[in-house]
């Protein structure tokens, strides 16, 4: 289904680490709006649509969703290799150390851990469609909010290339919802996508 070529889809080449940024960033990893939610949730939802050009870009966007997860791991792990315990107590990245030293695990900068309750996935295309593109726009207020916090033009720039991405994303969902919209029998009312629901 996939060539997978042995690189990240954009550079990532930090040479200063900042454990108190990995913090930050480690949200776009994890959080309720990262990565990883994001793959699952478009890798999930692809199976009940109902048009094969929707289907395509949920597999698409998913996939590189996973690819952004390499990224923002990548980032995170740039920013808290060879650190010396003292930068890491300094940094307050010692209530992470304790539980995953500097290893990459999925979680919120609040320290909650990943989890698929942030995502729906409820076989009904509009639904689906209309929360695809509100993660969308959460996912680039989030890098928003990094970039506002960023004082390191390298990790900065691959910021700004996912921040790109979601844009992107964000762009081609709004093409699906008016494919779906299109295709849709009662356009009266895009939103009731099971009309005999409201039948007698």
């Amino acid at each position: 289904m996939w060539i997978y070529e042995k690189r990240l889809e954009y550079p990532v080449n930090i040479k200063t680490p900042n454990a108190k940024l990995a913090g930050a960033i480690i949200s776009q990893l994890g959080g309720p709006d990262g990565e990883m939610g994001a793959a699952t949730r478009y890798l999930s939802q692809r199976y009940t649509m109902p048009d094969r050009k929707i289907i395509g870009a949920l597999t698409d966007i998913g996939t590189e969703e996973l690819a952004h997860i390499e990224i923002v791991s990548a980032i995170l792990y740039q920013l808290t290799r060879n650190l010396t315990i003292q930068e890491i107590k300094d940094s307050g990245f010692d209530k992470y150390f304790v539980d995953h030293t500097t290893g990459i695990y999925p979680q919120a900068a609040s320290g909650m851990p990943f989890s698929a309750s942030t995502l729906q996935s409820t076989g009904d295309t509009f639904a689906d469609l209309n929360e695809d593109l509100a993660a969308e726009q959460k996912a680039r207020l989030t890098y928003d909010n990094i970039l506002r916090l960023s004082d390191d033009p390298d990790v900065s720039d691959a910021i700004r290339f996912l921040r790109a991405r979601e844009i992107v994303h964000y762009q081609r969902f709004a093409d699906c919802l008016r494919i779906a919209q299109d295709n849709f029998e009662d356009k009266s009312n895009f939103y009731r996508y099971n009309p005999e629901f409201d039948r007698n």
